[in-house]
């Protein structure tokens, strides 16, 4: 390996913030979203997992109202690494890596959409499966009024390698030990939001946007979102920088806050059994 030379397994690029920007401000948690700018690099042809290989089953389980996401698969290879800059202009490798996509299957009349993933991605350049990124969407919105758009959540990252995820959160981890089984409890938000034009949108809103687990021995991936659709919390942005205001939170039971934060979970989760 030349001067100046190195690997670099677990870095991807820089941060970029995310989440709900009801004021600038008032950001919840700090989404750190990578670059992988050599996904191309290699030829779909390349990428040919051998028959008969190891796969990973990847199970959602889609709640009412709910439609499963698109599977976002990364795979890395140690063979065909990826040459960087850092600010300094040395130049870094970082493990080469192919995206795919896959649309999970509905498993006969239930309501569990399963794909199963090689963990061995063949191809001249021996591509490993990396991780997935996988969740559900509203299908449809129309049931929180006209032109509400769907901002997100209810996602999970699954990672099988040592490599960072193509995006992150500040909470980290979690690291399972086998089989990965998530169990999440989640609520509509929807927020009208007047800042830099007038907008609203609905998130499936959770403990986080979304959450990462990593298990390097995982067969089976299994995640079952808990939506209760019946409680609604809304939230009105502020109008306008410089004055103090603070976005209102209006939760299922009438109850209203002014914050500069999302809406408290946990009061949420109590209303769920009452």
């Amino acid at each position: 390996m030349s001067k100046g030379l190195h690997r670099a397994h677990n870095f991807l690029g820089s941060a970029l913030p995310s989440r709900r920007f009801l004021m600038p401000t008032a950001v919840s948690a700090v989404l750190c979203l990578f670059s992988l700018g050599g996904c191309a690099q290699t030829s779909r042809a390349d990428f040919s997992p051998p028959p008969g290989g190891e796969t990973v089953s990847v199970t959602v389980r889609v709640p009412k109202d709910l439609a499963a996401n698109t599977m976002r698969v990364m795979y890395r290879s140690e063979k065909c690494p990826i040459s960087r800059s850092d600010g300094d202009g040395k130049r870094y490798e970082i493990d080469g890596a192919h995206a795919i996509e896959i649309q999970p299957k509905r498993q006969g009349q239930s309501d569990l959409y399963e794909a199963r993933l090689p963990r061995d991605g063949g191809g001249t350049c021996q591509w490993k499966l990396s991780n997935v990124t996988f969740g559900v969407h509203y299908e449809s919105t129309s049931q929180f009024g006209q032109e509400v758009e769907f901002s997100g959540g209810g996602e999970i990252i699954a990672v099988f390698d040592h490599n960072m995820p193509q995006q992150r959160s500040m909470y980290g981890f979690d690291n399972v030990a086998g089989d990965i089984v998530i169990k999440e409890e989640y609520f509509p938000w929807v927020s009208e939001i007047f800042l830099n034009g007038h907008r609203k949108v609905v998130e499936i809103f959770g403990r986080q946007k979304f959450l990462t687990y990593r298990s390097l021995s995982a067969r089976k991936v299994l995640f079952e979102p808990m939506l209760n659709s019946n409680l609604v919390v809304k939230t009105i942005g502020i109008k306008s920088m410089g004055t103090g205001e603070k976005a209102e939170n209006i939760y299922p039971d009438g109850t209203r806050e002014f914050s500069n934060s999302d809406p408290n979970i946990e009061r949420l989760r109590e209303m769920v059994d009452k």
